[in-house]
């Protein structure tokens, strides 16, 4: 047993016990299920626009899929608060599979797309419903060895994803690849409603209602889908219009949501970063846009700029996903008390990461790029697990499973605003598929010097987070 785990008083073991054990593969499942699903996806399009068509389409199954994602994440708080979770998480797997299913058996890319928003409310609601999960199936001392080990799920879905994705295509067809993971989720529903204790929850002191708040969820969508379409329409100018419309509808959002009652889906003050956890949200959405860089257009500008052939430019893309995991399992034994000094160096890795590819992407060489993208994951591994427990510390109790399930909602929501803000910056410095290295190396210091702003809202954030005392 390490320094760490005498502190703490737990270790790695306590959470493989029967009585934690089972809900851990719960949760984990429902991470596994909606990280391995866009990836497998991704691999498989080819095949399926070759067997139903609709090529002008393929961006939308993305689009769709993450708005549905984010959307339904906004509302797991709010739910789990008024439903407690086996009922809802039931509901998302069983969402999750009929989804798969639509798709398995889609004639069209219409029908597809139908499927695909089912996968991402139930693939979102799942995730969302991970977090709020920590928090009230396990004892406090051992949430951060939970959420290490669904970081462990996420990282790993990076690589048997595609694979699996592959694999599919190859050896059978895109539509079992469909089947088999309709067919994990409907065994998830029924594990869930019968394996869950029913963990149902009273409204709190607030005026108790049911009532789904429809039109601020309708204003996230607007949000989401602007900013989609930001990064899916080719001129700069409909990009900005996009981006602006949808900064406008997530700003109505967030004012309407921050002065309602017991309907409220974020915290109080969710994005006010004078409040720590107001800044806690803001420093996670901050930091995930900052990060989309290298996710976005690393591998074409590496290609562009060093001739890196595609199978060495996505390694070095996944070297986040790998850093991610461990730092997530080396910190999970670490001592609540320690919490503000690893969020703060986790948060300083990060900035670090797109200060060092501002230099590395135009310059190379691809092993320092490798290098500040492992920065990248490392400091995500490290800092994810306790900006939960302090943020839950900090958190009204009656926000609490808003604040849990706000956490990876924001995170989507961030690298949604990311994606598009890096094709407007890509476009506005001249990207093209046919530039050259010295015009691709400039295209990529435009897209990492115009991440360094949100990179510093995020540090001026995480400051007010640490520091915080309530």
């Amino acid at each position: 047993m390490t320094m760490a785990d005498r502190v703490e008083g737990t270790a790695w073991r306590d959470l493989l016990r029967r009585d934690t054990a089972a809900s851990l593969a719960l949760v984990c499942l429902g991470v596994w299920l909606h990280a391995a699903d866009s990836l497998i996806v991704a691999t498989m399009m080819p095949a399926i626009v070759a067997g139903i068509g609709g090529d002008h389409l393929v961006a939308w199954n993305f689009a769709l899929y993450e708005t549905g994602s984010i959307v339904i994440g906004a509302a797991s708080g709010l739910i789990a608060i008024r439903h407690g979770l086996r009922r809802p998480m039931t509901i998302a797997a069983l969402a999750f599979g009929l989804g798969c299913m639509v798709s398995a058996l889609a004639p069209a890319m219409q029908i597809m797309l139908a499927g695909r928003v089912l996968q991402g409310l139930g693939g979102g609601g799942l995730t969302a419903l991970a977090f709020v999960s920590a928090r009230r199936l396990f004892p406090a001392r051992l949430i951060p060895r939970v959420m290490a080990s669904m970081s462990l799920v996420w990282g790993t879905s990076a690589f048997l994803g595609p694979l699996f994705g592959g694999l599919f295509v190859t050896y059978a067809n895109w539509r079992a690849g469909f089947a088999v993971f309709g067919l994990q989720a409907l065994l998830l529903a029924f594990w869930i409603w019968f394996g869950l204790a029913p963990a149902d929850s009273p409204a709190t002191d607030e005026k108790a209602t049911d009532r789904i708040p429809f039109r601020r969820l309708g204003l996230l969508s607007l949000a989401v889908l602007s900013v989609t379409y930001a990064g899916i329409t080719a001129t700069p100018g409909g990009m900005a219009a996009a981006l602006l419309a949808g900064l406008a509808a997530l700003a109505l959002f967030a004012r309407l949501d921050s002065h309602s009652a017991g309907d409220r889906l974020l915290p109080r003050r969710a994005f006010d970063p004078r409040d720590p956890v107001g800044a806690a949200l803001v420093m996670v959405l901050a930091v995930s846009i900052a990060t989309m860089g290298l996710a976005t257009y690393g591998p074409l500008l590496m290609d562009l700029i060093h001739k890196t052939p595609p199978l060495i430019a996505g390694y070095v893309v996944a070297t986040i996903s790998i850093a991610w995991t461990v730092g997530a399992v080396l910190s999970a034994g670490l001592a609540e008390r320690h919490d503000p000094k690893i969020i703060a160096v986790g948060m300083c890795l990060i900035v670090l990461s797109v200060v060092g590819l501002l230099y590395a992407v135009p310059r190379g060489p691809v092993g320092l790029i490798a290098v500040f993208a492992a920065c990248e994951g490392l400091g995500f591994g490290l800092s994810w697990t306790f900006i939960l427990r302090r943020g839950t510390r900090l958190v009204r109790a009656e926000d609490a499973d808003r604040f849990s399930a706000g956490l990876p909602t924001l995170s989507r929501l961030g690298y949604a605003f990311g994606a598009s803000a890096v094709g407007i910056l890509a476009n506005s410095a001249g990207f093209s598929a046919g530039a050259g290295p010295d015009e691709a190396a400039h295209v990529a210091r435009v897209i990492f010097a115009g991440s360094l702003p949100f990179a510093g809202i995020a540090l001026f954030a995480m400051l007010r987070f640490v520091t915080a005392r309530r």
